[in-house]
Parts: structure tokens; sequence; C-alpha cells
């Protein structure tokens, strides 16, 4: 049976990109998939007084369920009322690629959805994303479009190559969509591999440089559609002391490249108003447990290091609320 999102207590993006834009920050959307993550993002948006954007990709709500993600949000909300600030949710699916699973999350209370056609052509990009938003207006879920695509893999998102957002297309696309808001490519990439080496330079200490972001594109985006709320995908900084703990204790990661803090800080003044971070979560996650496994060989109880994994993963929001969207004191 479909439920309203407004019964689970939860908002739209409407007013949120409305108060962003104006006031030159970015509301975080951080992806989680189960319980741990999602305390922690409720914590530190509390304790920082940030409105916030819970995000779900076609993979994770398949991975939690569709009908326990509906609890889960409705439980953020009164958690959050609980910790003391009533501070404002948004359910929103990331990455969408059908019609069929828009309308399914809609009907399961989620306020917000992304219809990601870019991988078709401009056209049915057009038709598609149009589809979503008649039938999402109808019960006030904001609708997420993209233009452009983006490098990289994260759960079903996968793509060899960028393909930057064309200025010259958004004003017709934002006019024949009637999109909320619009996803854009200016050299954010998913996953923690965002470049490849050979696409960096090195500084004096040998740690790799990942080209500078398109801000360009960005520029000539807003003129083109002054005020209208922009999106960033792929917006991870892979923090290297995470890298470099899951390598300390087993892991094998290599290559990890993200998107420097103060790129991200500069794009939040501008029109953009929502900036996804997943892969940050996962690494600051999986480094604490690893690090865990290690010095606590004789620990068998979950609680015993995934507590710690969302005391970090809490330390990490706050940290991004604050030093790099500038969201904090916002709710």
């Amino acid at each position: 049976m479909a439920v309203s999102y407004k019964d689970l207590g939860l908002v739209n993006t409407k007013e949120l990109f409305k108060k962003a834009t104006e006031g030159k920050y970015a509301i975080p959307a951080f992806n989680f998939n189960n319980m741990e993550q999602m305390q922690a993002i409720v914590q530190a948006c509390v304790e920082t007084k940030s409105p916030v954007i819970l995000q779900v990709s076609g993979g994770a709500r398949k991975y939690a369920n569709q009908t326990l993600l509906r609890y889960m949000a409705q439980g953020a909300v009164e958690y959050a009322k609980e910790l003391g600030y009533n501070i404002p949710i948004v359910l929103h699916l990331d990455h969408g690629d059908t019609f069929e699973l828009c309308q399914s999350c809609i009907e399961y209370g989620f306020s917000s959805v992304m219809i990601d056609g870019s991988h078709h052509s401009y056209e049915e990009n057009v038709a598609l994303t149009r589809k979503v938003v008649e039938y999402a207006h109808k019960y006030d879920v904001t609708v997420e479009g993209e233009l452009g695509v983006l490098a990289g893999i994260e759960d079903d998102v996968v793509a060899e190559h960028h393909t930057y957002t064309q200025p010259e297309e958004v004003q017709d696309f934002v006019s024949k969509t009637g999109v909320d808001s619009l996803a854009i490519s200016i050299g954010t990439s998913h996953g923690a591999n965002k470049f490849k080496p050979e696409q960096c330079t090195r500084n004096a200490e040998g740690i790799l440089i990942p080209p500078p972001l398109r801000f360009d594109i960005l520029e000539a985006i807003e003129k083109k559609i002054p005020g209208f709320p922009i999106v960033l995908h792929g917006s991870s900084s892979v923090p290297q002391q995470y890298v470099k703990t899951i390598n300390d204790n087993g892991g094998k990661l290599k290559d990890t490249i993200g998107i420097p803090e103060d790129e991200l800080r500069r794009a939040s003044k501008s029109a953009v108003c929502k900036i996804n971070i997943d892969s940050d979560g996962r690494l600051a996650m999986t480094a604490s447990i690893r690090e865990n496994f290690i010095q606590h060989p004789e620990w068998f109880d979950p609680r015993q290091y995934l507590g710690p994994a969302r005391e970090e993963l809490k330390k990490l929001y706050a940290h991004k609320t604050v030093n790099v969207l500038g969201s904090a004191g916002k709710a």
C-alpha cells in the first residue's frame, strides 16, 4: 500500500535547496545501507544542526529491503527528535534508472528521486525524465535529473569515461522536463578510484593530485539557468588516512584518489546545493573495522566493532557539514 513521505515526517528538497542556494552552502547527501550508517548520519547532523539527505541507491534498496527502509527513514526522523533537534530529513533515491523504480520508491515513502537518463540519447533522457517528473509531482515529490556522464564505479553505476555537461543543453533540458534539480558532470567521479594515476600530477611529497574541477563549465551553466539547484555526484574526498589504515590492516586498495575538499567548499558556495558523498563513508567504516579486527582478534560480537565504526562515521559526517559543505547550523 502506498504511503506518503509526509506521513513519515520527511520533507522534499524544494525549500532546502532554495535556502542553500541563497545561503551559499550545500546539503549533504550521505548514502546509507544499514542501521549504523543511518545512526551516524543522524547523530552528526543533529549535533551540527545540519539538514540532510538520506540517500539510497537501487542496490542499497535491494540490500536493506524496501519495507524496512520506509521504517528506517521514519525512525531517523524520530531519532533526530529524541537526540534533541528536529532537523529536516529527505529520503532520496540515488541514480534511479527506470520509471518503475522511481514510481515504486515514491509509493514507499521517498520524498525525492533521481532519474538518471544520462546514458540514453538526449531525446530519450528528456522523455524519461519528463515522465518521472509528471508522476512525482502529483505527490509533491521532487525530482533530480542528470546531464553528462561521470566515470567510475559505485553500486550499479558504471561508466568508463567522463562526458562533461554541455552548458548549451541545460536550459532546454530543464524547461522540457520540469526537474527540480540537475546533476552535472564537471570532473567528479564515482567510487574510490576516481582518476587514473596518469591523469594526476604529484606534489613534493609524491602524493597524487587530481585534475581540477571544471568550474568554467559550472559558471557557464549558472549563467544559462541562474539560481537553479545544481547537484554534484561522486564527491568523496577519499581521505588517505583511511586508505592507509585499511592497507596497514590487510587491505589492498590501490590508486585511490578523491576530490579535494577545498574544491568542494568552493562549489558549495555556488548554485551547487547538494553534494553526494558515499565512498568516504565506506572507507571510514572499513578502516575502523579492519583495525579493530587486528587489534582485537578475540572480538566476535558485531556491536564491538560496529560501534567504533559508527563513531568514526559520525566524526567524518560532522566534519563534512562543518568544514566542507557549510551546512552546519542551517537546519
